[in-house]
């Protein structure tokens, strides 16, 4: 069985599928048991892959694994929401960034979990690639992430996406999907954040220190796409 991240490992980031991996992507799931996880909810997924795609994948996992989707039946949502402490706090990071711009929506609740952004998730894409920027120069969700952690010991906290970090309780991650797989032999895992504090890091150490099989470290759908083609096809 394969198991795929969406955001950034088979799309963009926060944007469509590439219509030529599209179909390829589609005929690849007919031939195989595909599942997909990702931090995003539902709706966004099927906005970035379609519907037709979206269905086709066995069982689909949305916001870290708290709400399952096997096409259009809901098998699970955890129904987990936010403290107003931790709000109260997130709001006094945003108000401390010094990333000037807001766009509102800067506190997203999900099911079972949060997303936090400085930016916020009405972001265009050209106001996302500023927040990109400044990330990557400042360090801004790394040491936010880090600051969470320390105060509020009972959370899982990584950074998503491109400008976001994801928050959860502990064990509502993306590793809490394993327990539905004990049926198979192996699992190919395809992520583009397997490292630590990364959304993707929690399944794919547990993959790897459980040895239940194989994990891709990718770095766009692009690498996905020809590691499909040339190993698994």
């Amino acid at each position: 069985m394969f198991l795929f991240d969406v955001d950034g490992t088979l799309t963009p980031s926060r944007q469509k599928i590439d219509k030529e991996f599209s179909k390829f992507f589609s005929i690849f799931c007919k031939n195989n048991d595909v599942f997909l996880v990702t931090g995003s909810d539902r709706d966004k997924t099927i906005e970035q892959l379609g519907k037709t795609l979206y269905n086709k994948s066995k069982r689909v996992y949305n916001c870290s694994g708290n709400s399952v989707w096997e096409k259009t039946k809901n098998v699970h949502t955890d129904e987990w929401t936010c403290p107003f402490v931790l709000s109260t706090y997130l709001e006094l990071e945003l108000n401390a960034s010094k990333f000037s711009l807001r766009t509102g929506t800067h506190i997203e609740e999900r099911p079972g979990c949060i997303n936090f952004s400085i930016v916020g998730r009405k972001a265009t894409f050209e106001e996302r690639q500023l927040y990109v920027a400044w990330d990557c120069k400042t360090e801004e969700r790394d040491s936010i992430a880090q600051n969470i952690r320390r105060l509020f010991p009972d959370l899982s906290v990584t950074v998503g996406g491109e400008t976001g970090i994801d928050i959860a309780p502990k064990g509502h991650d993306k590793s809490q999907i394993l327990q539905d797989f004990e049926t198979y032999d192996t699992i190919t895992f395809f992520g583009d954040k397997t490292f630590v504090g990364g959304n993707d890091y929690s399944v794919a150490h547990a993959i790897i220190s459980k040895d239940l099989g194989t994990v891709h470290q990718v770095s766009d759908y692009k690498e996905t796409w020809d590691i499909l083609k040339s190993r698994y096809t």
